[in-house]
């Protein structure tokens, strides 16, 4: 493995974000190395939603039109419990040229991603394991498993929730962890299933997601309160049958894919320190339960690779990175209130309170105002100012 042992940024994790951010510094002639320490791509998060402004964001990879013709494409969501819808949000009147919502496989967006960047000339490097970095005034000295080393003058942590970035930069990970935890199912299923749509089903015992993917598979999330580490067609039968639809239920056939994970409301107290990034899942996680975690940050990583282009390759001052905490970290904040509160509100236990919030939602969805805030929120488009009234 020929890996350079000097650059001007070094980024660590080769998920989505960091393919995404390394690309875009690439193509700036900003001379970029990408470490993973999995021997291929296994990000563990697993995301399926692609929002309109991320797809927005990604038009300056030139990969949107990829990503779309491999996808599905979504164009509204509904909040039901079993049967009754609750709420309607749709996206097809939001002010985009992507008014819709692409579900694709989170392998399928890596693929894409991982193309673009062999086109700019930059590679992955793995498996590649940073063990340690210590920081001076010129740069930063990165160490990995093998004893080598890498001097870079910036370094990005995009390494995920377990950040050693993180926690190498002394950088808090504020925030709690929930009871529960939750399901991920990747099934080809039967009965009362959505072609064209995002459910989100509210229930005593969590909240329960069903939505579309290419090749005939529909994605399931679900929060629980245990759950085997690999959920079979039993487990997953189980929370369709006691969440799902129940006139035409909704049939597991075949499990192509299983996981469970712990649930995580988490903000790094910087996004900061020194000459030391943290970007995506680093960053922030959350409920799964708005398909926001890859897409917050991808928009993070195009926005730390601007900036840092323009520092390094245009010889912008240094304080301009500040800029970047100071721009993502409030959506971030935004984005874990959003879905902790979708979590909550979609778990309440106590009937009346289900009642008395069934009532209040069904009477919003009379309101189009609350569609379009919904779906403003939920597509991303909201944090910019011009685009909210």
């Amino acid at each position: 493995m020929n890996i350079p042992t000097q650059t001007e940024v070094l980024v660590v994790g080769a998920g989505p974000v960091g393919m995404a951010l390394t690309a875009s510094l690439a193509d700036k002639g900003v001379p970029v190395v990408l470490i993973d320490k999995q021997a291929a791509g296994e990000n563990t998060s697993r995301a399926a939603v692609v929002h309109a402004r991320t797809l927005e964001v990604l038009t300056e990879l030139d990969v949107t039109d990829k990503l779309v013709s491999r996808g599905i494409i979504v164009g509204q969501a509904t909040v039901r419990e079993r049967d009754r819808v609750l709420l309607h949000v749709g996206f097809e009147d939001l002010p985009t040229d992507y008014p819709f919502t692409l579900l694709i496989p989170q392998d399928l967006t890596e693929e894409v991603l991982l193309e673009r960047l062999v086109t700019t000339g930059a590679q992955v490097s793995r498996p590649c394991e940073l063990t340690a970095l210590a920081e001076d005034p010129d740069g930063v000295t990165a160490t990995l498993a093998t004893g080598e080393v890498i001097r870079a003058r910036y370094v990005v942590g995009a390494d995920g929730m377990h950040s050693l970035v993180r926690e190498q930069s002394g950088i808090a990970f504020e925030g709690d962890t929930y009871a529960q935890s939750f399901v991920l199912a990747d099934a080809v299923l039967g009965g009362d299933v959505p072609d064209a749509e995002i459910r989100l089903y509210f229930s005593p015992e969590g909240v329960t997601v069903l939505a579309p993917l290419p090749g005939g598979r529909h994605r399931i999330v679900a929060t629980v309160d245990d759950a085997p580490p690999q959920p079979d067609h039993f487990h997953v039968q189980h929370l369709l049958s006691t969440r799902g639809p129940q006139q035409h239920p909704a049939t597991v056939e075949h499990i192509v894919w299983s996981s469970r994970f712990r649930v995580h409301h988490r903000l790094a107290a910087r996004y900061r320190a020194g000459r030391i990034f943290l970007a995506g899942d680093a960053a922030h996680v959350h409920s799964p339960a708005g398909g926001q975690g890859m897409n917050t940050g991808l928009q993070d990583g195009l926005n730390l690779a601007a900036k840092l282009a323009a520092v390094i390759r245009d010889g912008a001052d240094d304080s301009l990175l500040d800029a970047y905490e100071a721009e993502r970290r409030p959506v971030a904040e935004s984005v874990v209130a959003f879905t902790d509160k979708m979590t909550r509100v979609a778990t309440v236990d106590s009937a009346p309170l289900r009642g008395l919030r069934n009532t209040v939602l069904r009477a919003l969805d009379w309101v189009p105002a609350v569609h379009h805030k919904m779906a403003m929120n939920l597509s991303e488009l909201g944090i910019d100012p011009q685009r909210v009234g």
